[in-house]
């Protein structure tokens, strides 16, 4: 391939590029004296990772590597992707920070669930390695094996919890053999409501999955019976899970900032809807995350508008860093137009790798970057991307995808209403749903020219999601080409306005007490409701608790909002005491109030002065009350004691 070595330290000034025919040939001494300096050092070769991570003995913690040739290279357009290759370096030298980790174990007891045979098989090939137990649900005319090596019952699992190395199942219909079983299996009596616990399930009845998104449960291995090849790979899989093993916790919860609900009242539950493995529970006023049935997808930090819940692999910030490194390293070597291609490292990759061999290879403006999951990917990296100059974004998803992309989808409809409203014509934010090589570059070749920023943005960035879409927002507002003041959004949009029907209000502002992020203010002066629209997250928890149903949600932009005081949504005058003249509620709540208890409510007859009583504060209320010797039952008959059985024992004596 040819290497654009001038582009490449145009995109790179502040890094010493240096380029080889065969580094890790004859060249190899050349490695060896860069990995002796004490300086980052990136590799441009992902072929011979391990052969250089060997050469580079202790230090092997400061050397990155990145693919330029089958990304860049070995194109139609190779010869012009001198940018890329450069923006490519550029994204690979911003580190991901370390990730925690969740320690799951097993001990290898299996449950195999089947109908036939199969499973039995199955259990045979397994025996060896790990403690079986077959479960038929159908025994049909299976015939006994002629020794037990392990348990073979039967039952249908009704129900099934749990993780990998505690999984917990409910079963129905559950018997086991009888010895004397001959040609077919004999049970003995059914029993329901029996419970078994298991580190491993092999699931081999062909019926429906245990599971929500059962691809991504660890633990759980699903395999057509009537496909000997998948039931091999499956027994293949299940023989090595046992042990200790170590993975990601992909989601990092804090569970003050969460605005699920308040008072038992409903408020955000974003997360909870999108969650494809059901990893994510209601606890109270918050949610809770279970990290060991968390399978990483991301979409729950993407969507929380808080930032109760973010992102570890990388962090959002780490993220848009990348993207920022990546794109203003393409414009400064020279490239135009890019197109950022966000693709995952499983399917993604090969489909790249695919059509840089046997294909055109990727366009020299599309721009590929890895990221763990693409459901991971927020609004805050869309609108970062664009105001450091991306052209186009697409995401390149599986032909069939693994799990439910609603939350993916939200992101790209509100980005494209953002973007459309901001004068930026054109799709720019679309999915590629492909398994195909040849249709992934036909589809990145019919992306047409679209303009860019003018001046890509060169904001830091450093800090939290939500301040991260703040700050990208007001950037891209101020580059864009025809830049409005307000712009609505799709329904559950994490951004917007209320509006309250002042006429309904009391001002009781149970609101303001729900409000998690102070967006719904109040003053202790006098009877007023403000609203801060920069801190809205539209969480629903102020329509929930208002108990006169007056607030509704508006999704929407006001890029004038974050410089704007406190709006006044609701103002009345105070009610002053009577006695002291001291303001204690809010003037019309009490004239209401009085008007419907005075001679109408025995303890308040029409010309009582005890009706003032309501028009005190509440000090004053309890001095006059103790001076005028006040008694809200002066008048009111005195009731019947009640009849207890002493007295009805004491009236049968008296009979007697």
């Amino acid at each position: 391939m040819r290497l654009d070595t001038a582009a490449v330290r145009r995109g790179c000034p502040d890094s010493d590029v240096k380029t080889f025919r065969h580094l890790c040939g004859a060249e190899l001494e050349h490695f060896r004296d860069a990995a002796k300096a004490p300086c980052a050092l990136t590799v441009a070769c992902t072929q011979q990772s391990a052969l250089f991570r060997d050469e580079a003995g202790e230090r092997d913690d400061d050397i990155r590597f990145v693919n330029i040739r089958e990304s860049a290279g070995w194109s139609r357009e190779g010869a012009q992707a001198g940018a890329k290759m450069a923006a490519l370096l550029a994204a690979a030298s911003i580190a991901a920070p370390d990730y925690p980790l969740v320690t799951l174990a097993s001990d290898g007891v299996i449950l195999i669930y089947g109908r036939d045979e199969t499973a039995i098989e199955a259990g045979r090939l397994l025996a060896d390695h790990l403690d079986v137990t077959v479960m038929l649900k159908q025994a049909g005319d299976v015939t006994p094996p002629a020794a037990t090596a392990f348990p073979i019952v039967k039952g249908t699992i009704r129900n099934a919890k749990g993780h990998f190395g505690a999984f917990e199942l409910a079963i129905d219909d559950y018997a086991r053999p009888r010895p004397s079983s001959r040609d077919h299996f004999l049970f003995d009596a059914p029993r329901n409501g029996a419970t078994s616990r298991c580190d491993l399930v092999l699931d081999l009845s062909g019926g429906t999955p245990l599971f929500p998104a059962h691809d991504l449960r660890d633990g759980y291995l699903r395999a057509d019976p009537g496909d000997p090849a998948a039931v091999l790979r499956a027994v293949l899989t299940a023989r090595d899970l046992v042990g200790s093993f170590d993975k990601p916790k992909y989601i990092d919860f804090a569970p003050g900032l969460c605005a699920h609900s308040r008072s038992q009242l409903p408020g955000c539950r974003r997360c909870l809807d999108l969650c494809p493995t059901g990893a994510i529970t209601p606890n109270g006023d918050h949610v809770a995350i279970n990290a060991e049935v968390c399978a990483g997808c991301g979409q729950c930090a993407a969507a929380c508008p808080t930032g109760a819940a973010s992102y570890a692999l990388p962090p959002a910030d780490t993220l848009l860093r990348q993207i920022r490194a990546m794109l203003l390293a393409y414009h400064e070597a020279g490239g135009a137009t890019p197109v950022l291609l966000l693709h995952d490292g499983q399917h993604g990759a090969s489909l790249i790798d695919a059509l840089a061999r046997h294909g055109d290879g990727l366009p020299a403006n599309t721009l590929p970057l890895a990221v763990n999951e693409l459901t991971q990917v927020g609004l805050d990296a869309l609108v970062g991307a664009f105001a450091h100059g991306a052209a186009v974004v697409r995401f390149l998803l599986r032909a069939k995808p693994r799990h439910d992309l609603t939350g993916l989808s939200q992101t790209i409809a509100m980005a494209e209403a953002i973007l459309a409203g901001l004068g930026f014509d054109g799709r720019r934010v679309a999915t590629i749903e492909t398994d195909d090589p040849d249709a992934l570059g036909a589809q990145l070749t019919g992306i047409g020219a679209l303009a860019t920023v003018e001046t890509p943005s060169t904001f830091r960035t450093v800090g939290k999601r939500r301040e991260l879409l703040r700050f990208g927002l007001s950037e891209l507002h101020r580059l864009a080409p025809r830049p409005v003041d307000v712009i609505v959004l799709p329904k559950g949009a994490p951004i917007g306005a209320i509006e309250v029907e002042a006429d309904g209000c009391t001002l009781c502002l149970s609101c303001v007490s729900a409000c998690p992020t102070g967006a719904l203010r109040d003053d202790p002066e006098r009877p007023v409701l403000k609203f801060v629209e920069d801190s809205c997250v539209q969480c629903g928890l102020c329509q929930s608790t208002c108990p006169e149903k007056v607030i509704t949600l508006k999704p929407q932009i006001d890029f004038g909002a974050g410089r704007a005081p406190a709006r006044v949504l609701k103002e009345e005058e105070p009610a002053l005491c009577v006695r002291c003249g001291t303001p204690f509620g809010v003037k019309s709540t009490i004239d209401r109030v009085a008007a419907k208890l005075e001679g109408r409510h025995w303890m308040y007859p029409a010309g009582d002065r005890r009706i003032d009583a309501v028009r005190m504060c509440a000090d004053c209320r309890v001095v006059v009350m103790s001076e005028q010797q006040f008694d809200p039952f002066k008048g009111v008959p005195e009731r019947t004691p009640p009849r207890t059985t002493d007295d009805y024992l004491r009236q049968r004596e008296t009979k007697d």
